[in-house]
């Protein structure tokens, strides 16, 4: 039998269209509206129609066949990595149609509905909308810094407008002044510039996979945005739900806010004066700020997509003994059955009809499975004073169709039936179980961990690793997953303020069953938004490895401590392709030890060879490169003196607001030359660091603004060029050198850490 399927906000990508989604979505006053539908079993010679309702008369015309546009084509692509043919078979279309509406009227409702073959849709409805300087009946309006937004000094008078149509008021934006010399640092982590004046950006969580900084999305955005070299200010635009931001990109002297609206036509944005420390510290007093981790979690990470056995996890760090690299925690990425990620692939055990949690002593493990051991791997690696973090994802890999005849062995699927009748599971508009609209895990059941009980009830599964097996903290991967306005959260939000504030929830789920069983709430999130700050540790997520890959995640690093993030790392010179050659995975090491959370991972690549390995020994092999080993050894050991630096640091940012990893921006706000100096940072008070990131750089030229310093590998005193308020020091950087230039007052308590 014919299916017509129409669904106006189409699958809920916030960057491209569906096949079966009206465009846009609220349309404007006198332009038309592209309506599109999938016909499903249809005759090969079918005759798909759209009648169309004005109010007055009805009129019938004849759809096209249609497809996938090209811009949304190149939203959905992923590229090269393990996924791609995942991320492609989202650009399916097949039973394509379209109509295009005539032009829509202000002050009309419109109805409109597909026939094809006998069969119809439901009646939809749209109005056109506009923007007007009048609120509407019953907004409450716009207020800044505690006032209305009118009466705001920053505030351009007569600037606040609202987008309105027959429903209400749907967006609203207005204007702050800039001043020719104010720079704008924030949004959240961005990948493709520190500074984002002149650009225009929005703040939705997203899965951009790989090549962030070519597309201006992000895993973690964040309404908030600092406003440097003026008198000193930052916003909040207080939240949840989609922004978009014209940085003085469409007029030179203004920041222009948008957002989108819930039922209450009503937005408060918060102001905060003082240089970038005092507006960062108001901030986190206002949304949560970090809270201090053990130390161990300074030091080396170590993980790979492929290390999917305890005989594989236990070489790789018998290698790191052997070869006398220090390691201080292993992601173990790989390790369950990837469908409800809470059982270790190859256990044993009698299904929990019910879902009911399992407790250790549940499951049997086969000497020759994956996991012949897991409590013994993770008791030894405790010997040897590495820690265990465990891979998670909020999905249930379940069918589709959860009903009676869905098969009851597998324990997936009964989790699945407990979390959908307990309410646990994140819902659709109209109340059923909501699957996921993504091409990772596609389909799959999502956790609802909006509410404690929800929190509780997911990890509770997860309990025994903790308490009984002696987990140490989970890379809370995937929080990128809710797609859709309409969504439903048993907090009460829909999904338009829901959505962004779901990796939130996540990762403070897995903090509490971490604290519940007296360990540090060490999580490891690449998704976040506003609250994000106070929950565990985060990493720039999926890159390629490349220079300009290296350079974005250089940029991220720095936005996102900006953004109060403290503990954030990245997957040193890259995770996804080829291995790097020796010069750019040194470059990424030499930075890496640098950053607060040093970590290398490598993507899945079905074991083939040659592999994908970030390990320096793979590295070196791969290259024909001995000397790769040395480096990162030497690296390694440094990282490892360095901690009780890193440690107190992290503490003092804490305490004060000021970003562990900073742009020089955050020191020296009224110092005009850092802004061509971006791709530096200082690693707390007293480290300033100058990641090279250009291949075949022979030497490196770095700004030292005021102060005196002191060249870390050499320690004399840092000489160079006069320039402005600072000096331009140049030195030679071999492919084992990073420029790092110590703070002269700090440099007899820190010479240490460089000797050699």
């Amino acid at each position: 039998m014919t299916t017509l399927i129409h669904r106006p906000a189409g699958i809920g990508h916030p960057y491209a269209a569906s096949a079966d989604q009206r465009v846009p979505v609220r349309p404007n006053v006198g332009s038309p509206v592209s309506l599109g539908v999938v016909v499903e079993d249809a005759p090969a010679d079918v005759t798909v129609t759209c009648e169309w309702d004005d109010g007055e008369q009805v009129t019938t015309f004849a759809a096209a066949p249609g497809s996938v546009s090209p811009a949304d084509a190149a939203a959905l692509a992923g590229g090269d990595g393990h996924l791609a043919a995942a991320q492609a078979g989202q650009l399916a279309a097949d039973g394509a149609w379209h109509a295009t509406s005539p032009d829509l009227d202000a002050g009309r409702r419109y109805r409109y509905r597909f026939t094809a073959d006998g069969v119809s849709t439901e009646w939809f409805e749209v109005s056109a909308g506009t923007w007007t300087s009048t609120a509407p009946a019953g907004a409450r309006g716009v207020t800044v810094g505690g006032v209305p937004a009118d009466e705001h000094p920053l505030v351009v008078p007569g600037s606040v407008e609202w987008w309105t149509d027959e429903d209400g008021a749907r967006r609203v934006r207005f204007a702050f002044r800039l001043a020719e010399s104010e720079h704008v640092v924030g949004f959240g982590e961005r990948f493709d510039a520190v500074d984002q004046r002149g650009k225009r950006l929005d703040a939705v969580v997203f899965e951009q996979y790989k090549s962030q900084g070519a597309t201006g999305r992000t895993y973690m955005p964040m309404p908030f945005a600092h406003v440097v070299g003026g008198s000193g200010w930052g916003f909040h635009v207080r939240t949840s739900r989609r922004t978009w931001y014209d940085v003085a990109a469409s007029s030179p002297d203004l920041l222009v806010v948008e957002t989108a609206l819930g039922d209450d036509a009503a937005l408060d944005v918060g102001v905060y004066a003082g240089s970038p420390t005092e507006v960062l510290k108001a901030f986190g007093d206002e949304v949560g700020r970090a809270e201090e981790l053990p130390s161990w979690v300074l030091g080396l990470w170590a993980s790979g997509n492929e290390w999917n056995t305890q005989q594989l996890v236990m070489d790789q760090m018998d290698a790191h003994r052997d070869l006398d690299v220090p390691v201080s925690v292993v992601v173990i990425e790989a390790w369950s059955d990837e469908e409800g990620i809470t059982i270790f692939r190859d256990a044993r055990y009698e299904t929990n009809a019910d879902g009911a949690p399992h407790a250790a002593s549940d499951f049997t493990y086969p000497a020759d499975g994956a996991w012949p051991d897991p409590k013994g791997m993770i008791d030894e690696l405790h010997s040897r004073g590495i820690k265990v973090v465990l891979w998670q994802i909020p999905l249930l890999k379940t069918e589709h169709d959860l009903g009676p005849d869905v098969p009851h062995e597998a324990q997936v699927l009964a989790d699945g039936r407990a979390m959908v009748a307990a309410g646990h599971a994140v819902r659709e508009e109209d109340g059923s179980p909501y699957h996921n609209r993504g091409w990772w895990f596609p389909q799959s059941l999502m956790a609802d961990l909006s509410t404690p009980e929800g929190r509780e009830w997911w990890t509770a599964r997860r309990q025994y690793l903790v308490g009984e097996l002696d987990v140490d903290g989970f890379k809370t991967d995937g929080g990128e997953h809710a797609w859709g306005d309409e969504l439903r959260y048993a907090d009460g939000r829909r999904g338009d303020e829901g959505n962004n504030l779901y990796p939130v929830h996540y990762a403070r789920a897995f903090g509490d069953l971490l604290r519940a069983n007296g360990k540090a709430p060490v999580t490891f999130s690449r998704a976040g938004f506003t609250g994000s700050q106070a929950h565990g540790l985060h990493w720039a997520g999926d890159e390629n490895s490349t220079w300009e890959a290296f350079r974005w995640s250089m940029n991220a690093g720095i936005t996102a401590s900006a953004c109060g993030i403290v503990y954030w790392g990245w997957d040193l010179a890259g995770f996804s392709g080829p291995v790097p050659g020796s010069e750019l995975y040194l470059r990424g090491v030499a930075a890496a030890t640098f950053s607060p959370v040093m970590q290398y991972h490598s993507e899945f690549n079905h074991h083939q060879r040659p592999l994908r390995d970030r390990t320096p020994w793979y590295v070196a092999e791969t290259n024909d490169d001995p000397e790769v080993v040395d480096v990162f050894r030497a690296y390694a050991q440094l990282r490892e003196r360095l901690v009780p630096y890193l440690a107190e640091q992290a503490r003092h940012s804490i305490e004060t607001g000021a970003p562990l990893m900073r742009g020089l921006f955050v020191d020296h706000p009224h110092d005009e030359n850092v802004w061509a100096h971006t791709d530096e940072f200082q690693l707390g008070d007293d480290l300033l660091v100058h990641p090279v990131t250009e291949e075949g750089a022979t030497t490196w030229t770095t700004y030292l603004p005021a102060g005196e310093w002191v060249d870390a590998w050499t320690g004399r005193p840092a000489t160079g060029k006069a320039h402005g308020s600072g000096v331009l020091v140049t030195r030679d950087v071999p492919r084992d050198v990073i420029p790092v230039y110590v703070r002269t007052s700090a440099w007899e308590g820190l010479a240490a850490v460089f000797a050699q």
